[in-house]
């Protein structure tokens, strides 16, 4: 393991620091395996194979170059990389002034994600039509703000969880107001969401402060510190908590919302009161399911700790730094998704008749 880390923590943070003065990385190039043969090298200590490969590069400006490469086998499948005839493989290409040196950095495996993700959006088109089209755009727009709002903000000093909240309003209010219009019901489902996050996070606040948690919970925290040493991880982890219940929290109150605004649109005559209980009545029925499936997801991701824990004292597995984390993140974003029912049952309520009566005056004064 401390292999891998030095190797992988070489490759991460040296680039973003400094580089020789004779040795200039170059963009990455896309190749493919045209012969592969197997070489063992043995000695008292270790037992490895060495896979001595042919690669055509198949991208960039060295397209058409046949380069030969040697790829270890350790026999550590974690960062082994195994390959044969036909496989795609990113290249990882550097001049050191004697000419450009190659390597092999992973298999090429975006072509899996693109018709993955092409089956999801074509999926989520013909099934949800123009709401379906409204998503994806809503899809993006998420991601763009995360990656190209949200990270610059944080790694130019501004408070993550500041940060973070800034972004789960602008996604809020542009899903709700694509999905379901410029209306009650959708600024109804975003207080009603915004709130929830607001509480999630003082919980996490609380949680990281209370549990005394060092806001590293995975290895990936220890590549960012060793690259920016200088962030807040305690308000890292935090942002993250919130983010991860983002989602679920703007589906059960939109869902929430749109019963309401159902119900009041069959019988107006219905007092706020009337539709508050009929709002908090289908939440009961979302709830159960919502949250259980907020856990499950956290518990998929953590299933080699939960079979660690097979292995090792159980009051010091609950007590692990990255456990805890794992099990109050997933538990806070339940509560969130618990607490979101009354404060959108509480806004949509009011709102839609507030709105619907004030509509009947204006329609009323325009008559006389």
């Amino acid at each position: 393991m401390k292999k891998f880390l030095l190797i992988l923590l070489t490759f991460l943070v040296l680039p973003c620091f400094a580089e020789d003065e004779t040795t200039k990385i170059l963009p990455s190039q896309t190749g493919i395996v045209e012969n592969v043969q197997y070489v063992d090298l043995n000695d008292e200590n270790v037992s490895q194979t060495k896979q001595t490969i042919d690669v055509k590069i198949i991208s960039g400006e060295f397209k058409g170059e046949v380069v030969k490469l040697d790829n270890m086998l350790t026999g550590n499948p974690y960062y082994d990389i195994k390959l044969k005839k036909d496989t795609k493989v990113i290249l990882h290409a550097e001049d050191n002034g004697n000419g450009v040196e190659f390597s092999i950095e992973d298999i090429k495996r975006s072509g899996t994600l693109a018709w993955l993700s092409l089956l999801f959006c074509g999926l989520l088109i013909y099934v949800g039509r123009r709401k379906g089209i409204y998503s994806l755009a809503c899809i993006a727009l998420t991601v763009l703000l995360i990656t190209h709002a949200l990270s610059p903000l944080i790694l130019l000093g501004v408070s993550p969880v500041l940060a973070t909240m800034l972004i789960c309003f602008v996604a809020t209010a542009a899903t709700m107001y694509l999905v379901g219009g410029f209306n009650a019901k959708s600024t109804s489902a975003v207080i009603g969401a915004i709130l929830s996050l607001l509480f999630a996070g003082v919980l996490s606040y609380i949680t990281m402060l209370t549990a005394h948690l060092t806001g590293f919970a995975e290895e990936n925290y220890m590549f960012l510190y060793t690259a920016h040493p200088e962030l807040d991880f305690i308000s890292i982890t935090i942002s993250t908590m919130i983010l991860a219940t983002l989602g679920a929290v703007m589906d059960v109150a939109m869902s929430i919302a749109s019963t309401i605004n159902e119900i009041f649109q069959v019988d107006d005559t219905k007092t706020v009161k009337d539709l508050f209980f009929s709002g908090m009545n289908v939440g009961r029925d979302i709830i159960g399911t919502m949250a259980n499936t907020l856990i499950l997801v956290y518990l998929g991701g953590s299933l080699p700790l939960i079979l660690l824990a097979e292995n090792i004292d159980l009051h010091k597995f609950i007590n692990l730094n990255q456990v805890v984390t794992e099990t109050a993140s997933a538990l806070i974003g339940s509560i969130a998704i618990v607490i979101s029912v009354p404060f959108t049952a509480i806004a949509a309520s009011q709102m839609i008749k507030h709105f619907a009566q004030k509509e009947q005056d204006v329609n009323l004064d325009c008559n006389s």
